[in-house]
């Protein structure tokens, strides 16, 4: 799989310019973190009421009541109340796709995808306490279970777009095995993740869960890596042409050399003669 440099596209629909300055991004952020805030307060409310009434008993008037606000407030946060249990994964799924756009141009994009998936990681080991108790609490109930299910799917849709996007439109054609690649690869990467995850969160949340998510990756880059591709162009390093020629030393002594050819089994015939033609003309001088 071989992948390119892809320039930045325009907006399809670009922001109105902010005459007011400053103010009005800073309306905006604390618009934000009151939302965020919000949602929090009413997770926590959940969970607490899940844990000692139980997730079938506990209703959204009941959450609602133990968060201080309305009902309408609820649902201006939540669809449902098994939704209120993960309240951080909208957030999480944006500052994920954001690591991938930003992403420098010489890093190869398994790394960029590895690096997006540690903002679900840093979510869960932002309250490792409520990260242990939503654990246990989704084992129980099949309905969390699946909500839990749809998260991770979405993060694996996100990988899996963004390594399709990152490897020459050329070779996607019938027969051609890298679409399957990088869909594999993306999972590999979430599922990773997920283990070490699990083992951490089993652990009572507790350990350098970084290091062992670093140590899962490296197994996966191992795995993966090369056949991915060597990552996207690095700026000015020469791309691999079709075929190569040189001419090398015969290692007896005798003659004048031998020459030495390179081809890609899918190169053209008229490029390697030509490049041995090449070869042959710059060492006779």
């Amino acid at each position: 799989m071989q992948y390119v440099q892809l320039m930045s596209q325009p907006a399809k629909s670009p922001r109105p310019r902010n005459t007011a300055g400053a103010p009005e991004s800073a309306a905006g952020s604390r618009a934000a973190a009151q939302r965020l805030k919000m949602r929090r307060e009413l997770a926590t409310a959940a969970m607490e009421l899940f844990s000692t009434k139980g997730y079938e008993a506990t209703t959204v008037d009941e959450i609602a009541a133990a968060a201080g606000v309305a009902r309408r407030t609820f649902f201006r946060h939540f669809r449902s109340k098994e939704e209120a249990i993960f309240p951080d994964h909208d957030d999480t799924l944006v500052r994920a796709e954001a690591v991938l756009n930003a992403a420098p141009a010489h890093e190869h994009p398994l790394d960029t995808v590895c690096r997006g998936i540690k903002e679900v990681m840093r979510m869960y080991a932002a309250s490792p306490a409520v990260s242990v108790a939503r654990y246990r609490l989704t084992r129980e109930v099949p309905t969390l279970r699946e909500r839990e299910i749809a998260s991770v799917a979405r993060y694996e849709r996100l990988f899996t777009r963004y390594l399709l996007g990152h490897f020459d439109e050329r070779d996607h054609h019938d027969g051609n095995g890298d679409p399957l690649l990088a869909e594999v690869a993306a999972s590999a990467v979430v599922t990773a993740h997920n283990h070490v995850l699990r083992r951490w969160l089993r652990a009572g949340g507790e350990g350098d869960v970084e290091s062992r998510l670093d140590h899962a990756f490296a197994i996966v880059r191992e795995t993966f890596g090369t056949g991915i591709g060597a990552g996207r162009s690095r700026g000015p390093e020469k791309v691999p042409e079709a075929a190569e020629a040189r001419v090398s030393p015969v290692a007896d002594g005798g003659g004048d050399g031998v020459l030495v050819a390179v081809a890609r089994t899918d190169a053209p015939l008229d490029d390697v003669m030509r490049t041995i033609e090449r070869a042959l003309r710059e060492h006779r001088g």
